[in-house]
């Protein structure tokens, strides 16, 4: 059996969200727990969690007549909130599911990203999930499925819609329950290992991919340097779901200085140093920042060296100044670490990109060297080692190298050693 949470409001959308839980309830195995999160209580049958039962057990009975819209929202979300996690701590739901407008929205997926991890079936119903949505997904694997029409009131286009969501949101949780029992059952030897990638740092992350899952008890998840990329790494590290990083292409340091659109923000670095899990730091793609065409780069940088990577991406070369100030964040967010030896960065000084590289198109021994001397110096004491090594990043030599130096930090033995032992014994 699986349970799916289905969110909404239902003093505007009972009926819509009547007929998604029967949509639900039609896969076999398969029931939904209807949890109201509407201004106005609606007393129905239908509703298993109502909106006076969240308010008496999370929001201190408090009184929501004179609360504004916009402050209803604020006040009910962590009410709902609490009410999905403990369900979900409980083991009693398998999925969620919610239908709405932009406040509905809003509100549903605060919920599933603060609440839900990543792997959790999450899927929204939206009037506003099409178009950019990043600020709805955030680093999450939350699934938008656009209701083409308004949700106010049962046509055959929402009837179409609602139905698929029925069925996938259904299928999503009878697969989870399914893992989640297998996972109980047969639990993972391997590590985990996350590696942050971009396109000019491919060459240095397969290597490092072939060389840890080929040589040792290691399961790699490559994440995307896109600015969600690494909010996710982050994300992952501190839900306890990644046991060692390499954070090979920290390009997105680059974004969050330069201005570019794939900033991760200012947390980046944040998790693996408060965790204290061994962690590998080099400087992948920090050589540039990326903006959209090449009209949509600002003034600023219309004198800098830039690469038309596609269409749709134009990367700008990072000054001596943007490079100090690059090397200085590394360094404040490094000397935080709560297990600086568990630390270290390396860096390629042959070049920290394949654009990079002595003749390439982004070569620049100047900006290269302020962002080198900058970390030199600034985790000089810290109790973090820096490694200066006279290959580029995509050295195949430099990338096994760093995946020997994660694994030393890990002390992980080679599965041939390791199963060798095994059958002696």
């Amino acid at each position: 059996m699986a349970k799916v949470a289905l969110i909404g409001t239902c003093d505007t959308k009972l009926r819509e969200l009547v007929f998604l839980r029967d949509r639900i309830q039609e896969t076999s195995g398969v029931s939904a727990i209807l949890i109201d999160v509407g201004r106005n209580e609606t007393k129905n049958d239908a509703i298993s969690i109502s909106q006076s039962e969240l308010l008496a057990k999370y929001g201190g009975g408090k009184n929501i007549s004179e609360l504004s819209r916009r402050n209803f929202i604020e006040f009910i979300s962590p009410c709902a909130s609490e009410a999905v996690q403990e369900l979900y701590q409980s083991g009693t739901i398998d999925g969620v599911v919610s239908i709405g407008g932009s406040c509905g929205t809003s509100l549903a997926s605060a919920i599933m990203r603060q609440v839900l991890p990543i792997g959790f079936p999450k899927l929204i119903v939206s009037t506003i999930a099409s178009g950019d949505t990043s600020h709805i997904v955030g680093e999450t694997d939350i699934m938008l499925l656009y209701s083409v029409v308004d949700i106010a009131g049962l046509n055959q286009v929402l009837r179409d819609v609602l139905s698929n969501a029925g069925v996938a949101i259904a299928a999503a949780a009878l697969s989870y329950a399914g893992r989640r029992a297998s996972k109980e059952k047969l639990p993972s030897s391997k590590k985990r290992v996350g590696i942050t990638m971009f396109g000019v740092t491919t060459p240095a992350v397969d290597v490092i991919r072939s060389h840890l899952e080929s040589n040792y008890p290691i399961e790699t998840t490559v994440f995307h340097a896109t600015g969600p990329g690494g909010r996710a790494m982050e994300r992952l590290v501190r839900d306890g779901e990644l046991d060692a990083v390499i954070d090979l292409t920290t390009t997105e340091i680059c974004d969050f200085v330069m201005g570019g659109v794939m900033s991760a923000g200012d947390k980046r670095l944040d998790a693996a140093a408060e965790v204290g899990v061994p962690t590998i730091v080099s400087l992948g793609a920090t050589d540039m920042a990326n903006f959209g065409p090449t009209v949509t780069v600002p003034a600023k940088y219309r004198n800098r060296k830039t690469v038309e990577h596609n269409p749709i991406t134009t990367l700008v070369r990072s000054s001596a100044d943007d490079c100090r100030q690059i090397g200085e964040f590394i360094c404040v967010k490094l000397r935080n670490a709560r297990r600086p030896e568990m630390v270290q960065l390396w860096i390629p000084k042959g070049g920290v990109s394949m654009l990079a590289v002595p003749g390439g198109p982004f070569a620049d021994g100047e900006a290269d060297g302020v962002l080198f001397s900058t970390i030199r110096d600034g985790l000089a004491g810290s109790g973090v080692e820096v490694v200066d090594d006279e290959r580029d990043i995509n050295d195949a030599g430099f990338a096994r190298d760093v995946a020997e130096a994660l694994v030393a930090k890990m002390g992980l033995e080679p599965m041939d050693t390791f199963q060798s032992r095994s059958n002696v014994h």
